[in-house]
């Protein structure tokens, strides 16, 4: 035999050895599939999943409407304890008949005007108290047809803590008679991305129960008649002291009938939400962790598609293995991608901390091994010719 029939001889026999080695290598991933015994843990299917393995929906607070918050019936121009005011009296049409006088409210809701005397206008619009300040001009006799109006100088300020999930923490002083949980909200920029639900209101150990308005009844120093009126804890806030209470902005938004009026040196604290990551692995591009969306679900599909998408063409089998609360063990969801593509229902959605692996099946092991033959016949070819 020349040299050259002996080296066509030797390439083929060397092509043969290593085509027989992949088949080798097929045959024995096959047997092992086939001689895999059968995992004794329950799987649940997805189409058929118990309520209590549902992952629970994520409430986002950037889609609550705030706004119902503030629908209470406080109102904010009413003049309140520690305002000032600017009281003007024009007794007769003689220029110097008439004078500006800045009177601050006193704690005990009254004012005192030069000549006057002491007037109860705390709980009063402006108008109202200007009404009550002519009525006990004229009954004491200082004057005879006074014309007084009433100004809104500079109203008191509760200086208020606003920290956690909101754009902008700091302390921000609000006017007594708008300083309430949503005005905090507002005035902290609004809420951040990742906020939560969930709200703690800390009222200074000074401040007592919140105080109600005061409604003037009567004209005169001694004809003024404070009536009241009580306030209780909404039901949407839990009370944890005397002076702290939890919101849960979900059932406050919701009843909107309620609100939340805060204390000078109150602290609002704002639920910073921060789940667990969804880990996807197997046969996928990218494996590794997956932020959990806060203002959205997040579904099976789209945990796989944020994984780059699956990595074989004829991957199918999804597990999702779910750690319940109160659960010693894992829960095991089956999910076919095929059906969730079709269906909704299938496309379940991911709680946070979930793993989810694209398994591998026959198919897949096959589609594998046929690339991995190609590849090395590929590379014997390349090798010899």
């Amino acid at each position: 035999m020349t040299q050259a029939g002996r080296d066509v001889f030797i390439k083929r026999r060397c092509l043969r050895a290593s085509t027989g080695r992949w088949r080798n290598r097929w045959l024995l991933a096959l047997s092992c599939l086939c001689l895999a015994g059968c995992s004794t843990t329950e799987v649940f299917q997805a189409d058929a999943l118990p309520g209590h393995l549902q992952a629970l929906p994520i409430e986002s607070a950037k889609t609550l409407d705030l706004s119902r918050l503030g629908s209470g019936s406080t109102n904010y121009d009413l003049i309140d304890r520690g305002d000032l005011l600017e009281v003007t009296i024009v007794a007769s049409l003689r220029p110097g008949d008439t004078h500006t006088i800045p009177v601050r409210v006193n704690e005990n809701g009254t004012v005192t005007v030069s000549d006057i005397g002491d007037v109860s206008v705390a709980g009063l619009e402006p108008e109202s108290a200007e009404a009550v300040i002519t009525a006990a001009a004229v009954q004491r006799g200082i004057y005879r047809a006074p014309r007084i109006t009433v100004g809104m100088k500079k109203q008191r300020t509760n200086r208020i803590m606003v920290v956690g999930a909101v754009k902008e923490p700091r302390t921000y002083n609000l006017p007594c008679g708008s300083c309430d949980l949503l005005s905090a909200i507002v005035a902290a920029g609004g809420l951040a991305d990742d906020a939560g639900t969930n709200v703690e209101v800390r009222n200074p150990p000074s401040a007592g129960p919140v105080q109600p308005d005061r409604i003037a009844q009567g004209y005169g120093a001694s004809g003024i008649l404070p009536i009241g009126h009580s306030q209780a804890v909404p039901a949407t806030a839990t009370s944890r002291s005397g002076q702290s209470f939890r919101i849960d902005l979900v059932s406050a938004t919701k009843d909107g009938t309620a609100s939340y009026p805060l204390s000078d040196g109150a602290v609002v604290m704002i639920e910073r939400r921060d789940p667990q990551p969804v880990y996807v692995g197997g046969l996928v591009h990218k494996p590794g962790e997956i932020p959990y969306p806060i203002t959205k679900p997040l579904s099976v599909l789209a945990a796989i598609s944020e994984a780059g998408g699956a990595s074989n063409q004829l991957a199918n089998k999804v597990f999702v293995i779910r750690q319940m609360p109160g659960q010693s063990e894992p829960s095991l969801i089956e999910v076919s991608i095929r059906a969730a593509k079709r269906n909704g229902a299938e496309n379940i959605r991911l709680s946070p901390g979930d793993i989810v692996n694209v398994e591998q099946t026959p198919g897949t092991v096959v589609l594998e091994t046929m690339k991995l033959i190609r590849f090395g016949v590929g590379a014997s070819l390349g090798t010899f010719f």
